[in-house]
């Protein structure tokens, strides 16, 4: 719900059409691409990867770092058309990509219960998806309804803490209809919870604010307890590496193909179809966050460690390589002639036209 808040408030120059677009078709054509490279290894070598796990992994590798994006543009003042397409991108991003995920994984989860039939491949899946949708909606338009009542900001946020608490033990709740069985994706609530208060509620921005201050030592809590599931020893067998790097690859080739396409389809200036994918290689949060849930499967603790292991590999270039194709973009001033006190100009303004 911090992520959310915090894109929310960019002020974007173009249209939310294009925004939508290229988040959506970027995201699926990602995972389209590390879906059939993984399924592929699975055809090659099934004692490696299960078919469970590659299409679980595939659907991971849509998941971007909006906060790793949001700190690179902060920190050097970047500003233009490419920023601001690329801050709601990164949002967009990891709901379509948390969409995928829950589908796909509905889908690995029959799998794995040797379950083959439509209810459980198709219609489980998508009611998921529904039902969590649903559950963020109305927990996002609830906890807004509650803020009015409470004018003292620390009850405020106390109050948002403990919602939010509320609605994640919410979501774990599983019940049955018929022959289909319901469930919630975690953190498909969450994101949409985030996403409606924030967007409905005049008091979010002093709320998310107050946020920043101290939400920082919790993403390192959640960053170290996650670096500590990495097994290394599994990463020493070769095999399990050549899926991280298949998977590190086409993740790669996705973002940026997908992102060209995307914004070649949208009408997007020369400079966006060229550096957009680049700044969308950053993966972290919520990618660990579908790591974890994904340890479920029978060789979920392989998948996890490929994560972490990719997550590890992009948080040492990402933010680097979304620096360098800002810079290129003409959005951030080079080093040197960077003042703290003044924002940013583009040497060359970067147009949509």
């Amino acid at each position: 719900m911090h992520t959310t808040g915090s894109l929310r408030r960019q002020r974007p120059c173009f249209s939310l059409f294009q925004a939508i677009t290229v988040g959506i078709l970027q995201a699926v054509v990602t995972t389209a691409l590390a879906d059939v490279a993984l399924v592929a290894l699975h055809l090659i070598r099934p004692d490696i990867i299960s078919m469970a796990s590659a299409i679980t992994l595939g659907s991971i590798a849509a998941a971007t770092a909006p906060a790793a994006t949001l700190m690179v543009v902060k920190q050097y003042k970047a500003d233009g058309p490419l920023t601001h397409l690329l801050l709601m991108v990164v949002a967009i991003d990891d709901a379509v990509g948390l969409v995928l995920f829950s589908a796909s994984f509905g889908i690995a989860n029959a799998l794995e219960q040797g379950r083959i039939d439509a209810v459980s491949v198709l219609v489980e899946p998508v009611v998921e998806i529904i039902f969590s949708l649903g559950l963020g909606a109305i927990a996002g338009f609830v906890l807004n309804q509650l803020e009015i009542y409470f004018h003292s900001r620390s009850k405020r946020m106390s109050l948002s803490v403990a919602f939010v608490l509320l609605t994640v033990g919410l979501s774990m709740v599983t019940f049955q209809i018929g022959p289909v069985h319901c469930g919630f994706s975690l953190l498909l609530v969450c994101m949409m919870t985030g996403t409606v208060f924030c967007n409905i509620c005049p008091t979010s921005d002093e709320l998310m604010d107050r946020l920043d201050r101290w939400v920082s030592p919790v993403n390192i809590l959640f960053f170290v307890l996650s670096g500590a599931e990495l097994d290394l020893n599994i990463l020493s067998n070769p095999l399990v590496l050549l899926i991280g790097v298949v998977y590190i690859l086409f993740r790669s080739l996705g973002k940026t193909s997908g992102s060209y396409m995307s914004c070649r389809a949208t009408r997007c200036s020369p400079s966006i179809q060229k550096y957009l994918g680049i700044t969308l290689l950053p993966q972290a949060g919520v990618a660990l966050g579908m790591a974890a849930e994904a340890a479920e499967l029978s060789d979920g603790h392989m998948v996890r460690n490929v994560v972490l292991f990719s997550v590890l590999v992009y948080e040492l270039v990402g933010p680097t390589l979304t620096k360098l194709a800002l810079t290129a973009a003409g959005e951030i001033i080079p080093e040197g002639r960077t003042s703290a006190r003044t924002a940013n100009k583009p040497e060359v303004p970067v147009s949509l036209d």
